[in-house]
């Protein structure tokens, strides 16, 4: 057993926290607001961010920052956008050599930086792991059967990560391509805006599909430019997480 400190507990933080404490771990779930922090406490549930889902009773609600201080490893799961606000505010709190886990898809705006280069460079005593590929919170939240992939340079930190996370509906694959990884969780979101607008104006699925595959290619091509391996798009961060962001009906860029 670990303890982990999932900081955010919007719909994706919820779900993990859900899913960690599934895996067996103590569980703690950092809310920004004091107020929401008090809220899902006593509903146990997150009734604006995953409705309708039980949060187990074990699993520890907090907004106090100095709470963290006793997690094993952090999960880092607020929007992209605050990454580095939440790497600066909780940075002399991380353990030496602790274990972030970035959950976040995108890049920082102003720095075009991947997220795990966000956190390393503002907590440079971390290992950062992150967790990416086609995972809804609103089915991992209930259970449902989900695989990811977590990835860093470091293919045992890794593989740490797996067996934190993994349970019989949730598999873990990992890789050591993080780069991929990263760039692949960011970059479908181009293609998934492009077939919703597909879809709006009626171009049908034909059209839809081709612009999938050939975005995909796009995304691999560039991607191998900036150091990344090809075939990773080809697996669950890539194609996987490009399907179920263009497809479901829970998709929301």
């Amino acid at each position: 057993m670990k303890t982990v400190a999932v900081i955010g507990s919007g719909s994706w933080g919820t779900a993990l926290a859900i899913q960690l404490h599934s895996a067996g771990n103590k569980v703690i779930l950092w809310s920004f607001k004091e107020e929401e922090a008090e809220n899902i406490r006593k509903n146990r549930e997150n009734t604006e961010y995953l409705p309708g889902i039980h949060i187990p009773e074990e699993i520890y609600i907090t907004h106090i920052d100095s709470d963290v201080e006793q997690a094993d490893m952090l999960v880092f799961a607020t929007p992209s956008k605050f990454t580095r606000n939440m790497a600066e505010r909780f940075k002399d709190r991380v353990k030496p050599d602790e274990i972030i886990v970035n959950v976040a898809k995108g890049f920082e705006e102003h720095t075009l930086l991947r997220l795990s280069q966000v956190i390393k460079e503002v907590i440079p005593q971390c290992r950062v792991v992150t967790l990416s590929g086609p995972s809804h919170a609103e089915e991992v939240g209930k259970g449902m059967a989900t695989a990811v992939v977590a990835a860093s340079e470091d293919l045992h930190i890794a593989e740490e990560v797996q067996d934190i996370f993994m349970t019989p509906m949730f598999r873990v694959y990992t890789s050591a391509d993080l780069i991929g990884v990263e760039m692949g969780g960011a970059m479908k979101n181009l293609i998934a805006l492009a077939a919703g607008i597909a879809d709006g104006v009626g171009y049908g699925d034909n059209a839809k599909a081709a612009l999938m595959t050939r975005g995909m290619v796009e995304i691999s091509r560039l991607g191998a430019v900036m150091g990344a391996r090809k075939e990773t798009f080809m697996g669950l961060s890539g194609i996987g997480d490009l399907i179920v962001t263009c497809t479901s009906m829970h998709s929301r860029i």
